[in-house]
């Protein structure tokens, strides 16, 4: 479980293949404190460490994965998200956040606004993936606030801090992010879809 507060960005050191799974080498200030079997949720996606150094560590992918998040499109030197999983007792500063992303979604258009940023995504329309005004989303592994909402997407004000200390910064329009719908809110969706077809 984690609550979508970026604890730093990380930088992809390499790439492999093997079969179909895909192995990701991370470069992160934290290398040094990880064990195998810990998970991190990297731009939102839970994976569970296999190996670890001192200045890096290796995460494994596999297909389904690859498929549902944005994970292909990393390249060597690509700045990911971090967040280690919440600890019992903690402070939830953010929301509940599983690290299960549910789809994709495409940056439309990042508009500063002089002193913040508001960043428009569009989705697939799905009656799964239920956005709501102040409700909570999950975009990249990071807790955002909604400020419109429509059925195929939605937007978010950006404060500088989580500009400036996460890869939102880094995003072009046409980019892909990774989607984490509250997990209330799918539960909700789901019953109503249970019904209408009951």
């Amino acid at each position: 479980m984690f609550t979508g507060i970026i604890e730093g960005v990380g930088r992809v050191a390499a790439i492999s293949a093997e079969g179909t799974n895909v192995h990701f080498t991370i470069q992160a200030d934290f290398s040094h404190e990880l064990q195998v079997d810990q998970s991190v949720a990297h731009n939102g996606v839970c994976l569970t460490v296999v190996k670890a150094t001192s200045e890096d560590y290796v995460v494994t992918a596999i297909q389904e994965t690859m498929e549902r998040t944005n994970l292909g499109d990393w390249t060597e030197g690509t700045r990911v998200n971090l967040e280690r999983c919440t600890q019992l007792g903690g402070r939830l500063d953010g929301h509940l956040v599983q690290g299960h992303v549910d789809t994709t979604a495409t940056l439309v258009q990042a508009i500063d606004q002089k002193g913040s940023w508001e960043l428009h995504f569009q989705h697939d329309s799905n009656p799964e993936h239920v956005t709501v005004p102040k409700g909570s989303i999950t975009v990249n592994g990071i807790s955002l606030t909604v400020v419109d909402s429509s059925s195929d997407g939605f937007s978010v004000a950006i404060i500088p801090y989580t500009w400036d200390h996460t890869n939102l910064h880094t995003l072009l329009a046409g980019d892909r992010v990774n989607l984490e719908f509250d997990i209330i809110g799918k539960y909700v969706a789901r019953m109503l879809t249970q019904q209408r077809s009951n």
